[in-house]
């Protein structure tokens, strides 16, 4: 998730909203492509091929999450400059 969860942390209501979307977003996105990928293994016994398959969701939400990270560092470096 873009946004990490600290416990004692106090969070308002659009951040709680931003997170489950976030995820709820995710989750679609990852059973999409276990559908896709189960029509494929139909009938094939090629674990190699369901874990290859299972890194490169991983590793596209990984980027996803970093990108997300770096437009947000980007917009508080602008927001600090604009305002100094």
């Amino acid at each position: 998730m873009a946004k990490m969860l600290r416990e004692g942390a106090t969070y308002t209501q659009r951040d709680i909203i931003d997170i489950l979307s976030e995820f709820s977003s995710f989750k679609d996105r990852v059973i999409k492509k276990f559908k896709g990928l189960s029509r494929e293994l139909e009938g094939k016994a090629n674990e190699h091929e369901l874990w290859v398959n299972v890194y490169m969701i991983s590793n596209d939400y990984a980027e996803e999450v970093s990108c997300k990270r770096l437009r947000l560092q980007e917009q508080m470096q602008k927001s600090t400059t604009t305002t100094t």
